[in-house]
């Protein structure tokens, strides 16, 4: 059965995997120990990783395996664990059909989050898609990405079938700060949400002294991942997990541990649960 982002109220949803398709070997560490969480906590797994990592800061940083290889891993991961659905990022249309033949939701990069071309294809292949909100973008203006993929999956017959992303917002140079607000807006706009645990922390291009890697702040994960969880309008998570994320080919400053992972879902999940409840009474303050 194909993923959908419908809403789910009594379950959440966790995207979550290796920042870059490193090996088959990662892969499979790191879904291990994912899966059975899935099943202990009762949350919806959707399995990810990064066939390219088309942003890099440097031009000489390390991209990726490719995508016909990533698919074969992934084929592998899905034959390992039967119905469970996989996401990878693509980059441009011309990606998506090959993509979409193993691919259960296709992911759509911040910084292309305004690509009326990727979203409409994307939402045309009838998969479910997970569009990160830019940077850059006001909130209250994830509308037009919703507008577009509500117009591109009914123009194909589709029901729609996607979440939007919250990953942090530009704040000067080099920061990013999550606004709470803005995952109520997003959700009264009538999509589900999603909150982007691990890219929130990123202090891009502050890794090092030539500035060609993104830094971050690892040990802020739960302080903002609770805050999130307690405003009740989150409907999953994305949350990056390596085996060894210090010698990570990508995003090393962020991504957690597996240990580190299981503690922090151990928290928010239940907390989750808890907390959704009370969104359904914020009507009285309006």
């Amino acid at each position: 059965m194909a993923f959908s982002f419908v809403r789910k109220p009594n379950r959440p949803t966790l995207i979550a995997g290796p920042c870059m398709a490193e090996s088959l070997e990662l892969l499979e560490a790191v879904v291990a120990p994912l899966y059975a969480l899935s099943q202990e906590l009762k949350f919806d797994l959707i399995f990810k990783a990064s066939f390219d990592k088309a942003n890099r800061t440097s031009i000489g940083s390390y991209r990726g395996p490719g995508l016909t290889q990533t698919l074969k891993w992934f084929d592998a991961i899905k034959s390992k664990y039967p119905g469970l659905p996989v996401l990878t990022d693509v980059h441009e249309t011309v990606q998506i059909a090959e993509a979409a033949e193993v691919i259960d939701v296709l992911q759509i990069p911040a910084f292309l989050c305004r690509q009326t071309d990727l979203l409409v294809a994307a939402a045309h292949t009838g998969r479910a898609v997970n569009v990160k909100k830019g940077q850059f973008l006001a909130p209250e203006n994830a509308q037009h990405i919703i507008s577009k993929m509500v117009a591109a999956s009914k123009e194909k017959g589709f029901d729609p079938n996607f979440a939007l992303t919250e990953r942090g917002v530009t704040f000067g140079y080099g920061n990013l700060v999550v606004d709470m607000r803005g995952l109520k807006v997003m959700s009264d706009l009538n999509a589900p949400v999603i909150f982007d645990i691990t890219h929130s922390l990123q202090l891009p291009a502050a890794g090092g002294s030539s500035g060609e890697i993104s830094g971050g702040l690892r040990n802020f994960a739960p302080v903002l991942a609770r805050a999130a969880t307690g405003t009740g309008y989150l409907d999953g998570y994305f949350l990056e997990v390596h085996t060894d994320p210090n010698k990570a080919k990508s995003d090393a400053a962020t991504q957690l541990s597996v240990e580190q992972a299981s503690v922090l879902l151990r928290q928010i999940i239940p907390l989750w649960y808890h907390m959704k409840a009370f969104s359904e009474t914020d009507s009285v303050f309006v």
